[in-house]
C-alpha cells in the first residue's frame, strides 16, 4: 500500500516478526498483540507526529492524569483478510465519529480522521500478516486516548496520548450464555456518560458481573437505572428481541452505546424483509412473550462478538429458558452469517461498508 499522509509519520519497523509463533487457531480473545503499535501525542493544543513503532512497554509518571481520574475512552474495530489476500476494514469512519463523541464528553481533544483513519491503515499495512483469512478469523484493533498530564489536581488533562494496538481474534464466546436482569446495579444514567465508550463504564460492570457469574450467569442484561424495568444492553453488547416475526432493540440514548455493529445489523434485518422496531422494551413485555411461546430470541451484538447468542434469562430468582430455534429458521444465525460475509467480502457488499487496506 502506498500512503500519503497530511501528517508527520515515522515507522520503526522491528527486525524479525513474531508471527509466525503464533497459533492462531487457539488464539485466546484479547491476549496476544501484533508487531507494531501507533502511538501519537497532543500538547500544547495540537496533535504532533504518528509514531509507528515496536509493541512494548510503555513509561510513565505515577502522577499522570489517567490513573486518578479516569480521563481513558477507546474504540473497538476489527480488520479482515479476504481469499485474495486483501485486508479491509469494516466502517472505521463511524468508529472514528464516535471516538471523537467520546472525546469531547470526557472533555478529551478530538483526533483528525486522518491521523486516525490513515495512520491506522499505515499500522495494518505493516502487520497485515497477522489478519487470517478464514471463517471466524479478524484482528481486533483497540484505538484508544489517555489524560497524560502529570499533576494530581481534580481537572481535565492538557497532555493526551492516542494510541492503536492489534490482536487476533477468534470466536469470543463459544456457545450460547445465560443472563440475569439486573434489577439493582445499573450500567449507566441520564446525563451520564453510559453513550461513550470511556473506560469506567466497563470497569463498573465488572463487580456486578462477577456476582452474576457466581450465581451461574455469564452476563447481565442492564435494565435503565431509575425504575429498572426497561431492557437496554447485554454485558457490554447491544441487544436485541424476537418477539413472533419482529425485531426488537432500544433506541441509543445518554445511556446506550450507538453500536456499530447494531445499526449494521438493523439494516441488514431490513434489507431481508424482517420486521425492526427500535423501541422502549420492558422486562414484563419480555415475561409475557415468553409465557405466551412468543419469546424465540434473544443476543447480544458488538465487535468483538458481532453476535452472542442467549438460551435464557433470570429475572427475580426464576429462569426463563428460550425455545431451541432451528439455525436455519434463526435470526441470530442468519443476521451473523451476512455481516461476517460482508466483512470477510464472501458476500458483495451492497452497503458500501468496506474500505480496503
Amino acid at each position: 500500500m502506498s500512503l500519503e499522509t497530511k501528517f508527520e509519520l515515522s515507522i520503526d519497523k522491528i527486525e524479525k516478526s513474531r508471527v509466525d509463533s503464533i497459533d492462531f487457531e487457539n488464539v485466546k480473545f484479547g491476549s496476544i498483540f501484533t508487531d507494531h503499535m501507533l502511538v501519537c501525542h497532543y500538547k500544547d493544543g495540537k496533535w504532533g507526529k504518528v509514531e509507528i513503532k515496536p509493541y512494548g512497554p510503555m513509561s510513565f509518571a505515577p502522577s499522570i492524569n489517567v490513573f486518578h481520574y479516569g480521563q481513558a475512552i477507546f474504540e473497538g474495530m476489527k480488520a479482515y483478510k479476504d481469499n485474495n489476500d486483501d485486508v479491509w476494514l469494516f466502517r472505521p469512519r463511524e468508529n472514528w465519529a464516535r471516538f471523537n463523541k467520546s472525546a469531547e464528553r470526557m472533555a478529551m481533544p478530538h483526533i483528525d480522521e486522518e491521523r486516525f483513519i490513515d495512520g491506522l491503515k499505515a499500522l495494518l499495512d505493516l502487520d497485515r500478516e497477522w489478519v487470517r483469512k478464514g471463517e471466524g478469523n479478524s484482528l481486533y484493533l483497540r484505538p484508544f486516548m489517555v489524560g497524560t498530564h502529570e499533576g494530581v489536581v481534580a481537572g481535565p488533562s492538557s497532555e493526551f496520548m492516542f494510541c492503536v494496538i492489534c490482536s487476533p481474534a477468534r470466536t469470543y464466546y463459544s456457545g450460547k450464555v445465560k443472563v440475569q436482569v439486573a434489577e439493582h446495579y445499573s450500567r449507566a444514567a441520564n446525563g451520564g456518560v453510559g453513550y461513550t465508550k470511556c473506560s469506567g463504564n466497563y470497569g463498573g460492570q465488572f463487580y456486578p458481573t462477577q456476582l452474576a457469574q457466581q450465581e451461574g450467569y455469564q452476563q447481565i442484561i442492564w435494565t435503565d437505572d431509575a425504575t429498572h424495568t426497561k431492557l437496554e444492553e447485554a454485558g457490554t453488547m447491544n441487544v436485541f428481541f424476537r418477539i413472533g416475526d419482529t425485531l426488537i432493540t432500544a433506541p441509543t440514548s445518554e445511556r446506550i452505546l450507538d453500536g456499530v455493529t447494531r445499526k449494521s445489523l438493523i439494516d441488514i434485518a431490513k434489507s431481508k424483509g424482517i420486521n425492526v422496531e427500535v423501541r422502549a422494551i420492558v422486562v414484563q413485555e419480555l415475561l409475557d412473550a415468553h409465557a405466551k411461546g412468543e419469546l424465540l430470541e434473544i443476543f447480544g451484538a458488538g465487535t468483538a462478538v458481532t453476535i452472542g447468542q442467549i438460551e435464557g434469562f433470570a429475572y427475580q430468582q426464576k429462569y426463563y429458558e428460550l425455545p431451541n430455534v432451528k439455525d436455519e429458521d434463526s435470526y441470530a444465525i442468519m443476521l451473523k452469517t451476512n455481516l461476517q460475509g460482508i466483512q470477510q467480502k464472501a458476500i458483495e457488499d451492497t452497503f458500501n461498508w468496506t474500505e480496503k487496506i
